[in-house]
């Protein structure tokens, strides 16, 4: 196989015009190839693959959006099978969408991620391809600083795994025939529940768009389900994607406002559900929606429990008192607010009292109308499940003595026992890989916030700030003396994740287990209301797990308490090689 020898040819796309493309032998000869229709002045495109090319040409020129597209690029080569196409038509779905420069006109049902015999070499040769590609002289991102943005992350094109399509299938089965109105999907971090979430809107949207034959759906059991669903529901629904956390949603605002079917409005806060009414509610984050506990704003919080008469009192010598013990909380406001449920939940991701509860989850997960579905596959981390197990294992002093250290050789897990060389180390990342941030739990008070040059904490003489961005902290910034908290991270991926684990977190060397001093623990609503201290270090476990969850290609750890590094030491690599 020659990668550079691929063609990549331009031809306008009209009935006269169109026989031109039979100049290509490989097309004259029914080899399979890849093509992109496309309108340069209004930037939409289709992408598709087909071995009858001239066939699949008349049948898009007789649909009522694809034939006002202008122009079409024929890709071929001679080493093309079926798997190679598929392959590369996936790729150019999936980098076309993540540029940000098309409206693609695609359903997502054709994504393919499959493996076959010399993949890594057509992808070298996917390269090449988008090297030759420029519309209306439209100079195109380098593929890796698309793939590491969250258009291309969070996109309604990502090809699933077996496990998130196995998913797939059962949610829709669920809500066809099962009588089903609550779904939970079960997953730990980096098992792609958010992406999860993401497609199956872009899905549902798409239904009541295009006819079934329109959709170019291969696989059968697909086929068969989203029928039952769309018979099941045969008139559009309306649909809201709920993100608790302010900065997620306000990057998933982005990526639907880019999306062809889809629009920034789907996207809402908890508060927003009371402004309409919903058929379907998808929670991403669900184990982050609150209850009135610890939270800023009791009055916002109160205002939509009465509107959806959740809102309890009790009489008391004559006069009426709210019963917060029995007043409602975001998850009844989601029930209340919508016919069906679809929550994406992790209770060990849950970091705050405000949090509601696992047994307020566990009551709905009960009820003979929901179901359960587990992600069991690790999407985010090179690791895989055994880093997620390993590091489970270290923060709960589960790793048994004499046990060797940490090693994986597709990820990198480093202890520093000096920060200026890890914050060297991530520098070095973030240059070659990018998305390369430092992060930590609420060691050390917000200082910043008011007096902008004061570093919020130095440690090994190293000046460090909070995040200054609350918003979509994770692109806004490169400087790797900033550091994230849990709430600008948490749902993000990283290439290389830096976490300090700050004074509120050590090691009892006599009792052999982590613990937490909520002296050194700043976050004010975070400990706010607790009567026991093992409530605390629950959550600050949690948000430590969390962010060591974060990284992609690899983990650096500095640990403030001198007890917990040398804990760390017995079990992680010392920095040898930064």
């Amino acid at each position: 196989m020659n990668v550079d020898s691929v063609s990549v040819n331009n031809y306008p796309f009209n009935k006269i015009d169109i026989a031109l493309i039979n100049n290509d032998p490989l097309v004259n000869n029914s080899f399979p190839v890849v093509y992109i229709l496309y309108d340069p002045k209004n930037m939409i495109a289709y992408v598709g693959e087909s071995t009858n090319v001239i066939n699949r040409m008349n049948n898009h020129l007789a649909h009522p959006e694809k034939k006002n597209l202008k122009l079409v690029y024929i890709i071929s080569d001679s080493s093309f099978n079926k798997s190679a196409t598929l392959d590369i038509e996936s790729n150019l779905i999936q980098y076309l969408d993540a540029s940000g420069k098309f409206k693609l006109l695609n359903a997502n049902t054709g994504i393919s991620n499959h493996n076959y015999y010399q993949k890594d070499e057509y992808f070298k040769m996917f390269k090449n391809i988008w090297s030759k590609l420029s519309f209306n002289d439209i100079k195109m991102k380098d593929l890796l600083e698309l793939k590491n943005s969250d258009f291309y992350k969070f996109s309604p094109f990502k090809a699933l795994s077996n496990d998130q399509f196995r998913s797939i299938l059962e949610i829709l089965k669920h809500y066809s025939i099962n009588s089903v109105k609550s779904i939970f999907i079960n997953g730990s971090s980096g098992t792609g529940k958010t992406i999860l979430a993401v497609y199956f809107i872009k899905l549902i949207s798409t239904l009541y768009n295009y006819d079934l034959e329109d959709l170019e759906i291969e696989d059968e059991l697909l086929l068969v389900e989203i029928d039952r669903f769309k018979k099941k529901f045969p008139k559009k629904i309306k649909i809201g994607l709920v993100v608790p956390m302010t900065s997620l949603r306000s990057t998933l605002k982005k990526v639907f406002k880019s999306t062809h079917g889809l629009n920034s409005k789907m996207v809402i806060g908890p508060t927003d559900v009371v402004k309409k009414e919903y058929d379907f509610l998808i929670i991403d984050e669900a184990h982050r929606l609150t209850r009135r506990k610890s939270i800023m704003g009791y009055g916002s919080f109160d205002k939509v429990n009465k509107e959806l008469n959740l809102y309890k009192t009790e009489i008391k010598s004559g006069k009426s008192f709210q019963d917060v013990t029995k007043n409602g909380n975001q998850l009844d406001w989601m029930m209340k607010c919508s016919k069906f449920q679809l929550f994406f939940y992790d209770s060990e991701q849950s970091i705050r009292p405000a949090d509601v509860r696992k047994e307020d989850f566990d009551k709905i997960k009960s009820n003979i109308n929901s179901r359960e579905i587990t992600l069991v596959s690790q999407l985010r981390s090179k690791g895989n499940n055994d880093y997620i197990n390993f590091i489970d294992d270290l923060l709960y002093s589960k790793i048994k003595e004499g046990s060797k250290k940490y090693f994986n050789q597709n990820y990198e897990l480093i202890l520093f026992d000096d920060m200026s060389k890890m914050i060297k180390s991530l520098k070095k990342c973030e240059q070659k890989y990018e998305l390369s941030r430092l992060m930590s739990g609420y060691s050390w008070p917000w200082v910043s916030k008011t007096e902008p040059e004061k570093p919020d904490a130095i440690i090994d003489g190293m000046k460090l700030f909070w995040n200054r961005k609350s918003s979509d902290w994770i692109n806004s910034t490169t400087d790797t003396n900033e550091m994230g908290c849990i709430h600008t991270v948490q749902g993000y991926d990283l290439n290389y994740a830096g976490v300090i684990f700050g004074k509120e977190i050590g090691y009892d060397k006599i009792n052999k287990k982590i613990m937490i001093d909520k002296d050194h623990y700043y976050d004010a609503l975070g400990k706010q209301g607790l009567t026991n201290s093992s409530e605390l270090s629950e959550y600050v476990i949690n948000i430590y797990k969390t962010m060591m969850f974060r990284g992609i290609r690899g983990t650096f750890v500095y640990a403030c308490d001198k007890n917990l590094r040398e804990y760390f030491k017995k079990h992680i690599e010392i920095n040898k090689r930064y």
